[in-house]
């Protein structure tokens, strides 16, 4: 999510302010609004501007639910509302943030004309993942891979893997390597070492050790629970419905542990939790669920 902010800012030529929302909070009164204030106020000075808030969630959680003495979170959050919509101008100044709790932030701040546009950033797919190994491997990173490397068996073996998990697999695939060199030369001459270290390969071996050493950050669960948390901000009362009762049936079937509803579960579950999604078919696997649950009972 912020290398997509920072690719937008560069693309659009304007100049980029990085927040990152925890290290606005302070426990002296007043200094949180005036941190967002000067924040604000650099940027109308600077426009065009992007302001970028990391983890928003920490500065604009749902008001009322603060517990502490303070309040100091409620004055944030009104203090940047009104920055967003008030009585002074934002004029060429953009604003994005970024969360990974959706479900924490105060609904104001998602109304039109705030931030009212909501990209939904998922988890890599197998094509996504297979672009991500591409920019480590790929170029004249793929001259040190051996031949029983098998791009597409490692796309398969990462399914939760986010970006970072996958840069660390290579990372650490890397570093087997040179565990491994480091042991055959260790009797060798300088000028040997010097020499072989330019035949150095990547093997399936060392990729096995990597995945075993770098787990996904996110199982089937955590998942299925990300995508739940996007759909109040990018579908309407209708599709959510929709996908509410779906997301029901799935889990009512889970109790149930009956084999023979296997395979129409799971052919909703791929249907509710896709990225592309059908509607008229979500409500029809789902009825069609239903009815067979119904019966059973």
């Amino acid at each position: 999510k912020t290398l997509l902010a920072k690719a937008v800012a560069n693309e659009s030529e304007c100049n980029f302010i990085a927040v990152k929302g925890p290290e606005l909070l302070s426990k002296w009164v007043g200094e949180s609004e005036k941190g967002v204030r000067e924040i604000f106020r650099k940027a109308r000075q600077a426009s065009p501007s992007i302001i970028f808030f990391d983890e928003i969630d920490a500065l604009v959680p749902k008001r009322g639910t603060y517990q502490g003495s303070s309040h100091v979170t409620e004055s944030v959050v009104s203090q940047i509302l009104t920055e967003l919509d008030g009585m002074e101008e934002l004029k060429n100044v953009t604003v994005l943030a970024a969360t990974n709790r959706p479900d924490m932030l105060d609904d104001a701040l998602l109304r039109p004309g705030r931030l009212e546009r909501h990209i939904y950033v998922p988890a890599p797919d197998a094509e996504s993942r297979r672009k991500i190994f591409d920019v480590y491997l790929g170029g004249e990173n793929g001259e040190i891979l051996a031949k029983d490397v098998d791009i597409d068996a490692l796309v398969k073996q990462t399914e939760g893997y986010v970006g970072a998990d996958i840069e660390a697999v290579v990372r650490e695939a890397k570093m087997a390597a040179m565990r491994d060199f480091i042991v055959q030369m260790g009797e060798r001459t300088e000028q040997e070492r010097k020499d072989a270290i330019k035949n150095v390969m990547l093997t399936k071996a060392h990729f096995d050790v990597a995945i075993l050493k770098v787990r996904g950050s996110l199982d089937q669960e955590a998942l299925e629970q990300s995508e739940r948390q996007a759909w109040e901000m990018l579908y309407n009362t209708e599709q959510r419905e929709i996908l509410s009762r779906a997301s029901a049936a799935i889990h009512h079937a889970g109790m149930l542990h009956k084999d023979a509803d296997a395979k129409a579960v799971a052919a909703l579950r791929t249907e509710t939790f896709q990225r592309k999604k059908d509607f008229a078919a979500i409500k029809k696997m789902t009825d069609e669920l239903e009815k067979k649950q119904k019966s059973k009972n």
